[in-house]
């Protein structure tokens, strides 16, 4: 990451992975190694509610070349906003300054106020094209690199790898987990093998593990019991999935395909449309919304469940329902 930012010609690193892949610790360490004086972190999921809050959020230290003072109420005022905001962005600062934009989707939120219907694509247009230095990152993949196709030359795309087994052991001897229990490769394994790899999923079973008093470790139980209601990891699943559902579009029927596909997969167009009372056409762009959000992806023509590491406990939460 620090190489890609100190290159030439200048790329944007946009860094991508699914919720609890570990995209904000990433931001966070980079910006920590940066110094204050340097780098700055954005999280955009926060602020991106109106032109002027992000504008605001953006620029706590604008320079003086851009007016600090209030925009004027009005219609124009959303779009005056953003122009002061694209104009913030494009400016240099001296100094290589780096932001780090956390979730930068979600600028997609201003495309409901009037004239801002492709403020993202502008936004991506001025970062390209800024001396200033960027680091973006997504929890949607497939909207990401749908969207950057358009960008490639001036953004290079870093996809999260999940932790391997090794790194897995490395993290539960940290926490002590499984200390005075079975070998710590064989556990390491099982907590890679059910967590998927995804840091978030490896931390609460870690934390899990950690805090029983058993004296052989069990990995599986610990995953049963963190997926019970108001659990940690109960909670992460939850929160991945409502977010997702209610990013993408057709939020009751697309809880209502998932629930399909909870109960049997695959499934091939037909029949999911079949078992949804839709026609093809109408549940095709269901599916496609879907995939939009990656919470299901295509094989050989034929729907999977979500497509996250830890798929299968979905079903014994009944987090579908």
């Amino acid at each position: 990451m620090l190489s890609a930012l100190e290159a030439e010609p200048a790329r944007i690193p946009v860094v991508l992975g699914g919720c609890g892949s570990g995209r904000t610790s990433l931001l966070v360490r980079v910006a920590a190694r940066l110094g204050d004086r340097r780098a700055r972190y954005v999280d955009v999921e926060r602020i991106a509610s109106t032109p002027e809050r992000v504008l605001n959020a953006m620029r706590p230290n604008a320079p003086s070349a851009i007016p600090a003072a209030p925009l004027p109420p009005g219609r124009r005022a959303p779009r005056a906003a953003f122009d002061a905001l694209l104009a913030y962005l494009g400016q240099g600062e001296g100094g290589r300054r780096v932001l780090l934009l956390d979730e930068v989707l979600e600028l997609r939120t201003l495309e409901s106020f009037p004239g801002l219907r492709g403020c993202l694509r502008e936004v991506l247009d001025v970062l390209v094209r800024s001396p200033n230095r960027f680091v973006l990152t997504s929890r949607y993949v497939t909207r990401a690199r749908r969207l950057l196709r358009d960008f490639a030359p001036g953004v290079e795309i870093v996809q999260l790898p999940p932790l391997s087994p090794r790194e897995v052991g490395v993290f539960l001897a940290r926490r002590t987990a499984g200390h005075d229990a079975a070998p710590r490769a064989e556990l390491s394994g099982s907590v890679h093998a059910l967590a998927a790899g995804r840091p978030s999923y490896v931390g609460a079973l870690a934390a899990a593990l950690s805090a029983s008093n058993a004296r052989t470790a069990d990995p599986v139980g610990a995953l049963t019991d963190q997926l019970a209601a108001g659990a940690p990891l109960s909670h992460l699943c939850r929160f991945s999935y409502e977010l997702r559902l209610h990013r993408a579009r057709g939020y009751v029927v697309l809880k209502a395909i998932l629930a399909i596909l909870a109960e049997t997969e695959p499934l091939t167009l037909t029949e999911v449309a079949r078992q949804l009372g839709r026609t093809p056409g109408s549940t095709k762009d269901y599916l496609s919304w879907l995939e939009d959000v990656d919470l299901i992806e295509t094989r050989d023509k034929r729907y999977p469940k979500f497509n996250s590491g830890i798929a299968k406990q979905f079903r014994i939460s009944g987090l579908h329902r």
